[in-house]
């Protein structure tokens, strides 16, 4: 009955039918009350969304996957300190976090979230190096700044731990089926009727240490039911990795150590061996190889056909070391000496060079068996069967993909943009036209502040993919730098339709109204979205700049510092807190916040300029002077900077150097009404009137602010 039950709630699980998973699992626990079977209930509730239930179901518990789903649920509850005291127990510091990987990548985001950086880059490091598929690991390194380079992470040592991972632990042809499957093949006869019983119980004490490293369903279920065993299989929050998903407090058996495919090991082979049944003859090497028919074959043959026999033979009689009076062996002096058999020293030197040779031809043959074996023997890997050859190949295609993909988004974490966007091209097609990696090039351009291609990758991404948010939010922001008003307005309820429960749909919708001055309305919006998910860095800094355009400096900076405290490089928080003390005139402030936003993103014209301008204002115009210089180079089309060096230059009299400036900065951007109004400023101060009035007038024409227009007229008149 018991298996039955747990059978069933993994069914309705596999099939989204939550509730009645639910109500299974209830009646589970009522009839069978066992912490693996509330494992289960609580893995039924958070998977429906409800992890209080499972909180409180799972409070008090103390097996490692009890404890892995509780913290999981208070982190969904943001209970984070009991969390992390479920992950790591007080009271057993040397304990190892449960189910691996995926433990310490939630420990990870535990000590991320509570701004612990150093322990969160620990435990992020540490789940890829148990398994280098964890693209989430990876990925928040990058966005800590602390991310490897791809080619380091994703290398060899990432293609021998995968390897290793498919293919040495593979010692059950059940270990990965399908739930369809399992149970089919798991009657069927593992070796053929030739097999010794030696080797029957060698495969059956393997298949017993592969049953408890992979059968046993991590969310519940009785262990050892012999009903239904294959549904155990599905584990709902595991994730693969060399580190075993504890079922209860006692370490499992060391994993496939010294053992190879065929079901032997290494100490079998030195010591158990029969040279009866080795010398001369041909040694068997059944594999286990799922077939439709019903039937797993045997594969059998000489796998040393040019080799010797094996070390065994050599080890456990005298008969195989030739004795014949004609042999020779080389002495230390490099002289050969003919053993007659009467010298009880030469017997043994022969003898130890005759074992010493077996032993190196002993390692060859278990080598060259292990990689036959590996490349011809097959396995159920995610319900497919596939070869070892094919597993080989696999992860190495696979690597070769996620080192372009991983340094593409590092390269873009550290605001190397353009680099980025390269790297990116290094694609193939059909991984460069996936929503993800066009939202992520929109990204690139959007800080390149090249508004009209990012518009383009965005609005490719979402041709692709229109159930996708992804960087939606940062799409708005580059339409409504764009004044498309129209197409942000399409956008933004085109997102609510489809996610009214998503913070970038809110965040479209914020922008919209901001473009069209309601601060107020856009607020409201954005403060929606920080409702939705707190730790939306970005929420948080939008409501921060429409208090700063309501001109409530107060909340705008509480506002920004929550933004930093979801993530402290989230760089656009310092320049908000920079500009909101520029304009308070505060300019030490402003400038210690410009500084940390240049410290995050070294290759922002704008926050170059804005830097330039407060150190301007604290009167240290020549380190401003090379902070323009700077901006300048990192992007010729910002006319800020130039801008903000010609200013720099007419303060410090230099009045011939700040109109050469103005001069080339009027032939790149003829529209830039402040342009002409800084000329005229220059010639009426050497008492040019006419020079200085006609470009007044110019800057008039090319209806500036009312602010700017007022000076204007002032000065005229």
């Amino acid at each position: 009955m018991e298996a039955i039950l747990v059978d069933c709630a993994q069914k309705s699980l596999r099939h989204f039918m939550h509730s009645n998973a639910i109500f299974i699992s209830q009646r589970l626990c009522a009839q069978f009350p066992s912490e693996t079977n509330l494992q289960l209930l609580a893995g039924c509730y958070l998977q429906s969304n409800q992890a209080y239930c499972a909180y409180h179901i799972l409070k008090g518990t103390q097996m490692a996957q009890s404890r892995y789903l509780f913290a999981i649920s208070c982190f969904h509850m943001d209970l984070l300190s009991e969390a992390e005291a479920a992950l790591r127990p007080a009271d057993e510091p040397g304990a190892e976090v449960p189910n691996g990987a995926a433990g310490h990548y939630l420990l990870g985001l535990i000590y991320r979230c509570t701004d612990r950086r150093k322990n969160a880059i620990q435990h992020f490091k540490q789940a890829l190096s148990m398994d280098p598929l964890m693209w989430a690991a990876y990925e928040e390194l990058c966005i800590l700044g602390a991310a490897e380079e791809a080619t380091v992470v994703f290398g060899e040592a990432a293609a021998f731990c995968l390897q290793k991972q498919y293919l040495n632990c593979s010692t059950s042809p059940n270990s990965h089926m399908s739930p369809e499957h399992s149970n089919e093949v798991a009657a069927r006869p593992c070796m053929s009727e030739e097999a010794s019983p030696r080797q029957l119980k060698q495969m059956q004490s393997l298949k017993d240490i592969a049953t408890y490293h992979h059968g046993a369903s991590i969310l519940g279920g009785a262990a050892g039911q012999p009903i239904n065993s294959s549904s155990s299989n599905m584990s709902y929050y595991n994730t693969p990795s060399p580190m075993v998903a504890q079922l209860s407090s006692v370490a499992p058996p060391p994993l496939c150590r010294n053992v190879l495919p065929n079901g032997q090991n290494l100490t079998t082979l030195s010591t158990d061996s029969s040279p009866k049944s080795t010398v001369n003859s041909p040694i068997q090497a059944p594999r286990r190889k799922f077939v439709g028919e019903g039937k797993l074959r045997k594969i059998s043959g000489r796998l040393f056909s040019d080799s010797g026999p094996r070390r065994s033979s050599r080890l456990s009689s005298d008969s195989s070391v030739n004795t014949n009076a004609n042999s020779t062996v080389v002495s230390g002096n490099g002289t050969n000496n003919s053993y007659k058999g009467g010298s009880k020293l030469n017997h043994m030197a022969f003898r130890t060079m005759a074992i010493r040779k077996g032993q190196s031809w002993a390692n060859e043959n278990i080598d060259e068996a292990k990689s036959y074996e590996q490349e011809a023997a097959t396995f159920h890997i995610g319900g497919q069967v596939t070869s070892g050859s094919k597993v080989i190949t696999g992860t190495s295609e696979i690597l070769t993909l996620l080192r372009v993909l991983g340094e593409g988004y590092r390269l873009a974490c550290l605001y190397r943009c353009q680099d980025a966007l390269d790297t990116y091209l290094k694609l193939p097609q059909k991984h460069y036209n996936t929503g993800w990696v066009l939202s992520q090039v929109g990204k690139a351009y959007f800080e390149l502040v090249d508004y009209l291609e990012a518009d383009c990758a965005f609005s490719r991404a979402r041709q692709i993919t229109p159930y996708s948010l992804e960087g939606m939010d940062i799409h708005s922001t580059v339409l409504y730098h764009l004044k498309e008003d129209m197409k942000l307005s399409y956008l933004a309820q085109e997102l609510i339709s489809t996610d009214r429960l998503a913070p970038q749909s809110w965040c479209a919708m914020g922008n919209c109204y901001s473009l069209q001055k309601d601060h107020e309305t856009a607020l409201k919006n954005f403060q929606r979205a920080v409702q939705l998910n707190p730790r939306f860095a970005y929420a948080h800094t939008l409501c921060g700049h429409e208090y700063v355009a309501l001109e409530d400096f107060e909340n705008g900076i509480k506002c920004y510092h929550s933004a930093l405290r979801v993530d402290s490089r989230h760089y656009n928080a310092w320049y908000g807190l920079g500009m909101l003390y520029l304009r308070q005139e505060k300019y030490e402030f402003s400038e210690h916040h410009f500084h940390m936003a240049y410290q995050i993103n070294p290759r922002s014209s704008v926050i170059l300029s804005y830097l330039g301008t407060a150190l301007h204002a604290l009167k240290r115009s020549g380190e401003a002077l090379a902070i323009m210089e700077k901006a300048i180079l990192e992007d010729k089309k910002n006319p800020l900077p130039m801008y903000q060096k010609a200013s720099i230059l007419v303060s410090l009299e230099r009045i011939d150097e700040a109109l050469d400036v103005l001069e080339e900065l009027k032939e790149a951007q003829p529209r830039e009404s402040s342009v002409y109004a800084l000329m005229g400023n220059i010639y009426r101060r050497r008492h040019m009137h006419e020079r200085a009035m006609f470009h007044y007038g110019v800057a008039l024409d090319l209806k500036p602010s009312i602010t700017d227009a007022a000076m204007i007229k002032l000065l005229i008149f």
